[in-house]
Formats: structure tokens, sequence, C-alpha cells
């Protein structure tokens, strides 16, 4: 597998809503940085996660326009918008935002996540 399928990946597992599937994709020591929260530990992560979840019902995340700005044996970054649909507050509702993901290839030669940083959150109601 290489990092652009790492990528192809990691949304999938996302889609699921099992964290443990998203957890198999993290590197030791990830850190994510959302908009309204940084989380260092693999316990704030789930939680964070598990609450968007459970706030965006039958959520879809997505990623297009990515572009990878750095790659070699080791470490690949890649920026993309995000996007998501799903149920929130009981409506169809949209959004997306800009997405850093770096990855690092471990010592089995699997790709990990080693950070996320998501932000400029944009919602459409009602779609």
């Amino acid at each position: 597998m290489n990092h652009i399928q790492a990528l192809e990946n990691y949304i999938a597992a996302t889609n699921t809503h099992v964290f443990s599937n998203v957890e198999n994709l993290l590197a030791e020591g990830a850190i994510y940085w959302f908009t309204d929260k940084t989380c260092t530990t693999r316990d704030e992560i789930k939680k964070y996660f598990e609450h968007a979840w459970n706030t965006i019902q039958n959520e879809v995340y997505g990623a297009k326009n990515v572009r990878w700005i750095a790659e070699d044996r080791h470490v690949a970054i890649c920026i993309y918008t995000y996007t998501w649909k799903g149920i929130y507050d009981n409506a169809p509702s949209a959004g997306s935002g800009r997405a850093t993901n770096v990855f690092v290839r471990s010592c089995d030669g699997s790709w990990k996540v080693k950070h996320e940083h998501l932000s400029g959150l944009s919602t459409l109601y009602n779609i």
C-alpha cells in the first residue's frame, strides 16, 4: 500500500463510524487539530470522532482536490477540501473545509496518519 491508498483507506475507515477501523491507521503519537479542539491522545481522538458521528447522523466524509505537497520514502503530506454530508439537527446537511494530513511510513512499511488538521468549516442546511 502506498500513501495515496492510505488516504483512501483512512476515508473509508472514517465512513464506517467504527473508531477501531480508524485507529488501525493511526501512527503512534498522532495529533489532531480540529477547528475547536486539539487531540493529542488516542482517547481524545476517539472521543472526538465518536462525538462527530453522534452529532451528524449517517455522515459521509470525503476528500476532493487532493494535492500531495511533499512525498518521500518516509513521509507524505497532502492537502485537500474535505466534505461531509449527513443528518444534522434532524435536517439533511452538508459542509466542507480545508484539510492537511501527514502520513508516516511505519517499520512494517504501512502508511499511518501522524497528523490531521481540519479547519474552515462551512455548513449548508436543508440540502
